[in-house]
């Protein structure tokens, strides 16, 4: 067998010279050449897109149906789907202008003459049985209401009342809200279970730690009140008192009495020898020696008794009232004066006296609380 040498290899065809040389095929930019992109992947990990075992494929968009539509929306070669009607705004009743009959604003002014809206403390009363009733108002002379007063009694416990009355200090911050704050804070004490002699301590006590809490409230304030407190039971009544508010027992028959002592530089002069109507209407008449606040010297309560079983009225007030009928027969005058005309009932009766002391000029706040006390009503009838 004859073995064939290969020939030597064909010579290629001569390229010329003006030939361009092939180009280089190459992927394009983002393609990768067979083989790159498993070569280039890290072990495990995924190619975008690529579904993992056991993960659940994020649905297509509105695979679920297209998304509601807004209402209402005009569509074309269609109606405009029914517009459902908005509910009124419920009407508030914002009260009635007792100047013009307007009705008031929600800010409290009158949409019809223009006039302000009264605060609510500028007159306030209460009447918590047939025996026992307390007004207070602001005057004619303040734009606001310093005093405040707080009143017990029960129809089913006849013989029993309390009464307080606290007198804002006008030259302290914040003493209308020290004012209503003792008088609550004392008739929760005086309502308890103790002596009404025990109680006359506590209460007060109560009534300035209330006082100190207003005060801490408004940073920097001392605001001040004075105080007194009757407590009906027995047939006796027991008063406390802390600067010049005042109590009185008005007997049908017999000698009117004041109960509580002033601590002011009036009662001062008066001790000294000036006359009380002197001293009272002097420039120091109305300047108090003892009150109720975060500076106050001491805050325990003067406290005397009296046998109410006589048919009569005991009256505790604020100065508003007693400025202008300061002693003890001039004042019972007063009230048997406006009884003939008001009628008998503590209400009515606190009400009228609060008009008077109004006539007379109303140069303070006032503040009138009433217990009758026995059987026989100053008109002679009973009850």
């Amino acid at each position: 067998m004859t073995q064939q040498t290969p020939g030597p290899p064909e010579a290629e065809e001569p390229r010329p010279a003006d030939a361009a040389a092939p180009e280089k095929l190459e992927p394009d930019a983002g393609e990768q050449a067979p083989g790159q992109e498993a070569a280039q992947r890290a072990p495990g990990e995924q190619t975008p897109g690529e579904q993992t075992p056991g993960e659940e494929a994020e649905p297509e968009p509105f695979s679920e149906g297209p998304p509601p539509l807004p209402e209402p929306m005009l569509v074309l070669d269609g109606d405009l789907a029914p517009v459902r009607p908005s509910e009124p705004e419920p009407t508030v009743d914002h009260g009635t202008c007792e100047a013009c009959g307007g009705a008031y604003d929600e800010d409290g002014w009158c949409q019809q003459c223009g006039e302000r809206k009264p605060d609510p403390r500028h007159h306030t009363s209460a009447a918590p049985s047939a025996a026992v009733a307390a007004v207070c108002d602001k005057g004619r002379r303040h734009s606001d209401n310093e005093d405040a007063m707080a009143v017990w009694a029960d129809d089913e416990l006849p013989g029993r009342a309390v009464l307080v009355v606290c007198d804002g200090v006008s030259s302290a911050p914040r003493s209308a809200e020290a004012s209503e704050a003792a008088a609550g804070a004392a008739l929760g004490v005086l309502t308890g279970g103790t002596t009404p002699h025990e109680r006359h301590p506590q209460a007060a006590a109560a009534a300035a730690a209330a006082v100190d809490e207003v005060a801490a409230q408004f940073t920097g304030t001392a605001p001040s009140c004075t105080y007194v407190a009757a407590v009906v039971e027995g047939g006796r009544v027991s008063v406390g008192s802390i600067g010049d508010s005042r109590a009185y027992w008005v007997p049908d028959d017999g000698e009117p009495l004041r109960l509580s002592t002033d601590d002011s530089m009036a009662e001062e002069q008066v001790r000294a020898g000036i006359s009380r109507a002197d001293a009272e209407a002097g420039p120091l008449g109305h300047t108090i020696t003892r009150w109720i606040g975060p500076d106050a010297p001491d805050v325990e309560p003067e406290v005397t008794e009296q046998d109410v079983t006589a048919p009569g009225w005991l009256l505790v007030c604020s100065d508003g009232l007693w400025n202008y009928a300061s002693e003890p027969a001039a004042l019972a005058e007063v009230l048997a004066a406006q009884a003939r005309e008001a009628g008998q009932e503590p209400l009515a009766l606190a009400e009228a006296l609060v008009g008077w002391a109004n006539e007379q000029g109303g140069a303070d706040n006032i503040t009138v609380a009433l217990a009758r006390c026995g059987g026989t009503r100053q008109d002679g009838g009973h009850g």
